[in-house]
């Protein structure tokens, strides 16, 4: 059985930096992409990053581009994100997927998901 369990979430101001983890147990098996979702209160499920898990290249989605990276350990099975210059619009539950079928941001191709880390970004 494979689970992904995310940490490093919290309280920052705006400006702040987090920097998020999700360790992955279990065995993957073929595991094309793994990436980060969030989702804020009263709004749908939106793509953060992702990253093909053999290459590590990696991908981004419009509304953090250039203030977050997504990185993994492919020997320690776990996916990283580093967010920079936060903002209240961040705030959300922050959730890790793992795909066999993607490495992009399609959601619904993701098969396993943490049970996700908050991220609340004060003004």
């Amino acid at each position: 059985q494979v689970q992904l369990v995310e940490s490093g979430g919290g309280s920052v101001q705006a400006g702040d930096s987090l920097r998020l983890s999700c360790t992955v147990s279990g065995r993957l098996l073929s595991t094309l992409g793994m990436g980060w979702f969030r989702q804020a209160p009263g709004k749908e499920r939106e793509y953060v990053a992702s990253v093909h898990w053999l290459t590590g290249e990696s991908f981004y989605g419009d509304s953090v581009k250039g203030r977050v990276t997504v990185s993994r350990n492919g020997a320690k099975n776990s996916l990283y994100l580093q967010m920079n210059s936060l903002q209240p619009e961040d705030t959300g539950v922050y959730y890790c997927a793992e795909s066999r079928l993607t490495y992009r941001s399609e959601s619904d191709e993701y098969d396993y998901w943490g049970q996700g880390t908050q991220v609340t970004v004060s003004s």
